[in-house]
């Protein structure tokens, strides 16, 4: 019998119709079979929500040969878990998640829906890659992170990833990145985070904005460095948040 192709999971938090999702579908064709389970609007920002006070749905979108899309009604948390538990049918060999309208490095992968559904895979033993470009345009040009995110996604595919890492890839906004640099998250966090207006009735109503800045000191292989000078920030994530450095002291003090 042939030899079964990679099943490869795609989902992102921008929603099904996204032209982020959609490009990085086309580019990973040639690498195995392809699910596309994504929510079915824009659900940024929902780190690793899942939902759990209502029921989920799922609807088929369309079905090709190496090629069958879902939207879904939840959030990119939710919607790994569905597939994973009843639409895949065996577990997949990759999941990517994005591509992202907009960057994910720093302190924003602790916010985003994108990076959420890259450790969710990470969970169910899942190789997973979060992919991002730092251009929130709803037409953005993906011709880069396309390119290096199949070059990331075959590496995963043939050599795999250790247990309880997945990958955060963001890429500049330019039409030729330098390259990929395997980086440090920042320490950073966002100032000035909101904007204040009102409404007609006179009620003061809050935007999210802000700007980032890193904390010091600025370690020269960060995320944001890289992105800065033109290259495409690789980082590796852990699941496991455990401070094993202080775990020691912390059980000579308590108690």
């Amino acid at each position: 019998m042939p030899e079964k192709k990679p099943l490869i999971l795609i989902t992102n938090d921008d929603g099904y119709q996204a032209k982020g999702i959609k490009e990085l579908t086309a580019c990973l064709r040639d690498l195995g079979e392809l699910i596309v389970f994504a929510p079915d609007k824009a659900r940024s920002g929902m780190s690793s929500a899942i939902t759990s006070s209502m029921p989920l749905m799922y609807s088929l979108i369309r079905k090709e040969e190496g090629l069958t899309v879902y939207s879904c009604t939840g959030t990119p948390v939710d919607c790994v878990k569905l597939a994973v538990n009843e639409v895949t049918g065996r577990r997949p060999d990759l999941l990517v998640s994005g591509i992202n309208h907009g960057g994910n490095m720093s302190i924003a992968v602790n916010y985003s829906g994108t990076m959420g559904a890259a450790a969710e895979g990470c969970i169910f033993g899942i190789p997973s890659l979060g992919v991002s470009l730092l251009d929130f345009l709803a037409d953005a040009d993906f011709t880069e992170s396309c390119r290096l995110g199949h070059a990331v996604a075959r590496q995963v595919l043939r050599d795999g990833l250790p247990d309880g890492t997945y990958l955060n890839l963001n890429v500049p906004k330019l039409p030729h990145v330098k390259g990929i640099k395997v980086c440090r998250q920042s320490r950073g966090r966002w100032e000035h985070e909101y904007m204040h207006t009102e409404t007609p009735h006179d009620q003061p109503a809050f935007w999210l904005t802000g700007d980032f800045k890193d904390a010091e000191p600025v370690h020269p292989d960060n995320d944001t460095l890289a992105l800065h000078y033109g290259y495409a920030s690789l980082v590796p994530c852990k699941i496991d948040v455990t401070d094993y450095g202080f775990m020691q002291q912390l059980r000579l003090t308590v108690g």
